[in-house]
């Protein structure tokens, strides 16, 4: 959950950051001389700073998740923990055929760990102290299979794509509410008033809502693929019990109602399309029942 949890938050911040500063430039012009719609020029726009916000997420993805996630990059393995915590990554980065990452650890009494970066051959893999303190070696060693079949299977890359063409469309249809409730509701003649400020901020904000449960599907499906590829790296048995040991933990604490949607377990109705990761019950069936 980290990982996507991370990049979202850094790319929603970019884009953000970018609409302002063009909007006070404004370079964010979408009329015709005449005053239409110029559709090509808005596309062309809306895909650049779309696409621009997800790519600059993914550069810097290794340094903000570091930052926001306090995370001690080992750069010499000193105690016994630390050893078998880098030589775990070496050999599973080995046998799944990508660069050896930065391995760190960073503090949380959560058993948790996420793997990031903009290449195959130059990723993080971050595990917190709780993981590292709560979970046998077996189970733990399930899990940084787990996060490297992530770096192996390419996944930051296609979730930055996916967010990229997700940011196009909130741009484009946003500005487009935004022109017709200014020009054609409202008939302002003028150039782009307020009405077209408060259009285009509120339908970006629902869009974006709306486009974010489509990169929580892929997610979601995501986690399967790379839970299979735990189970290739460290065994099947042993990626089942780490699942198995996070749901009992999840049980002894659980969250309060209004913070289900947030839990590594998932939710129920709703709170379901925002999940970034399957319910722990349909990762461990998916894993019992693969041939």
């Amino acid at each position: 959950m980290k990982r996507v949890f991370l990049f979202l938050v850094t790319n929603l911040a970019i884009v953000f950051v970018l609409n302002i500063v063009l909007h006070l430039l404004g370079v964010d012009r979408i009329q015709t001389a005449n005053g239409g719609l110029d559709i090509n020029n808005l596309l062309v726009f809306s895909a650049i700073f779309g696409f621009g916000g997800a790519l600059i997420s993914l550069a810097i993805s290794k340094w903000s998740a570091k930052r926001m996630m306090g995370v001690e990059v080992i750069t010499e393995a000193r105690s016994p923990r630390e050893i078998w915590l880098v030589n775990t990554v070496q050999r599973c980065a080995t046998e799944a055929g990508i660069g050896m990452p930065e391995v760190g650890i960073f503090d949380s009494p959560d058993m948790n760990a996420f793997a990031t970066g903009a290449r195959r051959d130059s990723a993080l893999v971050a595990v917190s102290t709780g993981l590292l303190n709560g979970m046998s070696q077996a189970e733990a060693e399930a899990v940084i299979g787990h996060e490297i079949s992530h770096v192996a299977n390419g996944d930051m890359v296609t979730l930055t794509l996916i967010q990229g063409v997700v940011n196009t469309f909130v741009i484009f249809l946003s500005r487009v509410i935004g022109y017709v409730v200014d020009k054609i509701i409202l008939k302002n003649e003028r150039s782009n008033g307020m009405a077209y400020m408060a259009s285009v901020f509120i339908s970006q904000m629902v869009l974006g809502i709306l486009a974010s449960m489509i990169v929580m599907w892929f997610s979601r499906q995501r986690e399967f693929r790379a839970d299979a590829g735990g189970a290739k790296l460290a065994g099947r048995t042993n990626m089942i019990a780490a699942l198995e040991r996070l749901m009992n933990r999840h049980s002894e604490a659980a969250l309060p109602e209004k913070m289900a949607a947030f839990g590594i377990s998932g939710g129920k109705g709703i709170s379901r399309l925002f999940m970034t990761h399957p319910p722990l019950e349909e990762r461990i069936a998916a894993l019992k029942n693969a041939q």
